[in-house]
């Protein structure tokens, strides 16, 4: 595996975890993670890549090794991030980067609301949630303020050997020896032994604002840079997070002004998991072109 290297950052009044692999001396590579993962969820398609990159991966805000928020999460709060950890990273430049699920739903937004930071930008089955109405807004605020008063968290596990079949089974396609390299990042011991997520289980509570598709067409049509969809091989999984209407599927892609897309056959959304292989093959093919 090629070694990674741990970095702590004051980011926006928290300690931020990143994780670099590659020489700091080339341009880099960022690569933003989706939600219940971390940075080193990307260890796989690093060691697929033929070229020598500079890759750069935060643990978002409550995630992996990064503080935890006090206030609790809201979603611009991951462009505010992005934005400085890009003023970090790549000073002065647009930046190549990739976004996995929610990483992708952060990475499309903010190409439009920052449209000249990024360069290039590739969405893994991150094309946006599915549209919600009005109506809904008194039930989901209802909800988020029941969850803000329980303080149920995450269920435990003994062992890492448990904690690598738990992500076997969220992700049948998860080869074992992958499982228990990924078991003691995306866990955390607590003070008795057992092992948690590593994750603030306040990420668990429901949004209370509504996503507006109306405000992410927006964003995405002010985004100049190349943009890359990449589709997990098993289509059912976006139908079920991100709808299924033809026309709603027909209005997101022409808000891209250059966009192509991609699937990696053989894979499920954690397809940097399943195929990182084709999945580094289709990153790099679309760079050189790009």
């Amino acid at each position: 595996m090629k070694p990674s290297v741990s970095h702590f950052l004051p980011i926006r009044g928290l300690r931020y975890h990143v994780r670099t692999w590659g020489e700091p001396s080339k341009t880099p590579l960022v690569l933003l993670h989706g939600w219940m993962d971390v940075s080193a969820s990307f260890q796989f398609l690093v060691d697929a890549l033929e070229q020598d990159r500079y890759v750069v991966a935060p643990d978002w805000r409550g995630f992996g090794l990064s503080e935890w928020a006090p206030d609790g999460y809201w979603f611009a709060d991951y462009f505010a991030d992005l934005d400085a950890l890009l003023d970090h990273f790549s000073p002065g430049r647009p930046a190549t980067v990739l976004g996995h699920s929610m990483g992708g739903n952060v990475l499309g937004l903010y190409a439009g609301i920052r449209p000249q930071r990024i360069g290039r930008m590739m969405l893994a089955e991150g094309f946006g949630l599915k549209p919600t109405t009005p109506d809904q807004a008194p039930e989901r605020y209802g909800r988020w303020l029941d969850q803000l008063r329980s303080s149920e968290g995450f269920r435990a596990y003994t062992s890492l050997a448990e904690v690598a079949a738990r992500l076997r089974k969220t992700n049948p396609r998860l080869p074992e020896d992958k499982a228990r390299f990924l078991a003691p990042h995306w866990s955390m011991t607590r003070a008795d032994g057992s092992l948690v997520p590593a994750a603030d289980p306040r990420h668990r509570h429901v949004h209370p604002a509504l996503y507006r598709q109306e405000e992410a067409l927006a964003c995405w049509s002010r985004a100049t840079a190349p943009a890359l969809w990449i589709w997990g091989g098993d289509p059912e999984w976006m139908k079920q997070f991100a709808g299924d209407d033809a026309a709603d599927w027909a209005r997101r892609r022409a808000a891209f002004r250059s966009m192509r897309e991609c699937t990696i056959p053989g894979s499920g959304h954690m397809l940097h998991h399943d195929q990182p292989e084709l999945l580094a093959r289709e990153i790099e093919t679309f760079l050189a072109e790009s």
